[in-house]
């Protein structure tokens, strides 16, 4: 009989065979997690407004796009989850099952900020999301990282 050892501190990630319920209506949390951290977004974009005498307006797109890069960063980096995501009860993890270090959610968010400035590369994003067996996006797939729910 062999003994199994755990290498890490963290719990085996269990293949979706095993426990599909980790998986179950992730990719619809996903799109209302990102509604909401777009709205977070938006309103941490329209706080700043003001310190940019208003000229901001002109660039708010990028605004938003260096904003939402710094938040999903941060948060990320401190849970493996957007706040959006923690309302959703879902959250991301590595390959092995473990939380997103910080240079892992800096990768993922790169990859993210990639995809939305380039359409394309958003729509296969979501699509990957919608029709691969874990619901991973075009950045989780090259990042071996996945949504899973944290309850189940």
């Amino acid at each position: 009989m062999h003994e199994f050892t755990m290498t890490t501190s963290y719990a085996y990630a269990p293949h979706l065979d095993y426990d599909p319920e980790r998986y179950e209506g992730v990719t619809l949390k996903r799109g209302i997690a990102w509604v909401f951290d777009v709205v977070m977004i938006a309103m941490l974009c329209a706080l700043i407004l003001p310190f940019t005498a208003f000229t901001g307006i002109f660039f708010f797109p990028f605004l938003m796009l260096v904003v939402g890069f710094i938040y999903r960063w941060f948060t990320l980096a401190n849970g493996s989850s957007t706040w959006g995501m923690r309302l959703m009860g879902i959250r991301f993890r590595d390959h092995r099952g473990a939380p997103l270090s910080s240079g892992l959610a800096l990768a993922h968010t790169l990859g993210y900020s990639i995809s939305i400035a380039m359409p394309p590369l958003q729509l296969i994003s979501i699509i990957l999301m919608l029709v691969t067996e874990r619901g991973q996006g075009l950045t989780d797939l090259v990042l071996g990282t996945e949504a899973v729910n944290i309850y189940h």
